[in-house]
């Protein structure tokens, strides 16, 4: 499935991402300045968190509250194996039931068998993005 969306139409597009998701863990990827955060930032809020949304690069994760249950936002970009993802307990937050954002998932891919959504965003032009969704 795929849409292609502006800047202005952030809500829309992160209301299909929720619509169109069969998982909680969802991937995002994307090349730098593509808009992953942008989006994640819009889905968080779709999904009832009034906190404040900025890209766990250094801190590797985030939670983000709501009424419900927490969302974990991660960013992948500068973790280097595997092993790295064990030691700071990744299939916690997998095998939590809540939502799972992830920025640069690649390394992550190996470590999760099924059961979640891709979401592919391409610059499409300097205002427009084009967004590809697959579960698996």
């Amino acid at each position: 499935m795929n849409i292609t969306y502006t800047l202005d139409q952030i809500d829309q597009a992160a209301k299909f991402v929720l619509d169109h998701s069969t998982s909680k863990i969802i991937l995002f990827e994307g090349e730098m300045g593509s808009g992953k955060t942008t989006l994640i930032k819009s889905l968080i809020k779709e999904l009832g968190s009034d906190d404040i949304v900025s890209s766990p690069t250094f801190s590797l994760v985030n939670e983000y509250t709501t009424d419900n249950n927490p969302i974990f936002h991660f960013d992948l970009y500068r973790v280097e194996d595997e092993e790295e993802l064990y030691n700071f307990g990744i299939e916690t937050y997998i095998y939590s039931n809540n939502y799972v954002l992830v920025e640069w998932p690649e390394i992550l891919k190996n470590l999760i068998q099924d059961n979640f959504t891709i979401v592919k965003i391409s610059l499409t032009d300097a205002n427009k993005r084009t967004l590809s969704l697959h579960n698996n």
